[in-house]
């Protein structure tokens, strides 16, 4: 056995210690130090996590709609199906008259969107930005009540009824009474908060009460939110103007208007930094304080919340309040700073549906919805500028976001597409085979 030992250990047999003197705790230290860090395998493992991430599904859901949009602007596009009727005598027309017909829609959706590179000077050409910041505005509120109620595992589809309360309430201040500004705008900004979080609150009762589900709530309440609006602009006396038998409210006082950030040129208003610091309180919410752990402990297992002593119907309720309270954020700069002329029915804009799309796609963080809005803002401004300067009809942008959830909901599809690794596949480590001088002997 001796000489087995020494063979093994590879020393003289008056030099080799016995087994039995081998300190074994010591042994994977100098294993260790006998083998060199892997730098390679580090930042290969470094580059799984960042692509095996939900980021890395967001990006290439947006890369896969921005080419299925391409294909759409190529056979809608007349110089295209011109050039297609020769394709085979000649058929680099068509490639060049595809390229030419992509590129030229998508550089007028970075014009519209972005920078204008054919403005005179540089207020002209960041003029775009400025504006998908301005329709970005309303998208990060709302935005945030509908990824807030995700992260704690309810379905907050009442984006439209909780903006649509918080546009009569935040309304009715803003044109019914006369105060001082700036406390005209924030009276009417409390009142529309207030009505957005107490129109969502309904359906977290009654979720918590009787256990109904929220999706059906918050859908039955979008419907009553919108006829009961319909009811007091048709009704004089109440929101309907003066006068006028439109269904329409009267203009907002100028003590209750947001003032526009960089001069009446632009059309960024103070309501932006609102949504800003909404994102700054949402991150704080979630990431630091008791209530937030508790809505995501709710949002990962209600049971195990429930046996950790945690108030779920309470939790339910808050949940909705704030999520309520974010959306009617949006529904309040919509009426004290984009459409301060008067609104009627139709001042949600689909605004209250398109921010489960930026939820989606932010996946339910602060800093990602405010990303997603900020994008789908820029889609919205790009998309007119795209059909007044290319023809491109501009429901192509909104295929383009449609096809965003459908992507992000079908993150498997996009992993084998771009070749992403599963978050939860990891790589096997290489161990190292040791040899037991005791089974070598037997």
């Amino acid at each position: 056995m001796s000489g087995v030992d020494d063979q093994h250990l590879g020393g003289n047999a008056d030099e080799a210690p016995e087994p039995k003197h081998v300190d074994k705790a010591a042994e994977p230290k100098r294993v260790a130090q006998t083998e060199p860090d892997d730098d390679g395998a580090r930042w290969r493992e470094a580059l799984r996590r960042v692509t095996s991430g939900g980021w890395a599904v967001s990006l290439g859901a947006i890369i896969l709609a921005v080419l299925a949009g391409s294909v759409l602007i190529a056979v809608t596009d007349k110089g295209v199906q011109a050039a297609s009727a020769y394709f085979f005598s000649r058929p680099s027309d068509m490639l060049g008259a595809i390229g030419s017909a992509v590129g030229n829609a998508y550089a007028a959706l970075f014009r519209g969107a972005v920078w204008d590179f054919r403005a005179d000077d540089f207020a002209g050409a960041i003029r775009p930005l400025t504006s998908s910041l301005n329709l970005a505005t309303p998208l990060i509120g709302a935005g945030l009540g509908v990824a807030l109620a995700f992260r704690a595992g309810l379905f907050n589809i009442g984006g439209r009824g909780q903006m649509l309360a918080a546009s009569v309430a935040a309304g009715w201040i803003g044109f019914g009474l006369e105060m001082p500004w700036p406390i005209h705008m924030l009276v009417a900004m409390i009142a529309g908060v207030a009505a957005g979080a107490v129109w969502a609150g309904i359906a977290g009762l009654l979720k918590a009460a009787t256990g109904a589900h929220e999706v059906i709530v918050t859908i039955m309440l979008n419907y009553v939110a919108f006829y009961l609006l319909s009811y007091l602009l048709a009704t004089p006396g109440l929101l309907q103007a003066p006068g006028s038998s439109n269904p329409k409210t009267p203009p907002m006082d100028k003590s209750a208007i947001m003032p526009d950030l960089l001069g009446p040129r632009y059309n960024l208003h103070l309501g932006f930094i609102f949504a800003l610091l909404a994102v700054v309180f949402v991150w704080w919410l979630l990431s630091r304080s008791k209530l937030g752990f508790e809505f995501r402990a709710v949002g990962v297992n209600p049971a195990a919340a429930r046996v950790a002593g945690i108030d779920v119907p309470r939790t339910t309720v808050f949940v909705m309040l704030i999520a309520g309270g974010l959306i009617g954020l949006a529904g309040t700069t919509q009426v004290l700073g984009t459409v301060t002329t008067g609104f009627s029915s139709d001042i949600d804009a689909g605004i209250g549906f398109d921010a489960i799309t930026v939820a989606l796609l932010g996946r339910s963080t602060p800093f990602g919805v405010l990303a997603a809005a900020i994008l789908f803002g820029g889609f919205k401004a790009g998309g007119s500028v795209m059909q007044a300067s290319q023809n491109v009809p501009i429901e192509i942008v909104l295929v383009v976001q449609s096809l965003i959830v459908l992507f992000i909901a079908a993150p498997p599809l996009v992993r084998a597409v771009f070749r992403l690794p599963q978050p939860e596949v990891r790589p096997a480590r290489r161990r190292r085979v040791r040899r037991d001088p005791k089974a070598v002997t037997a």
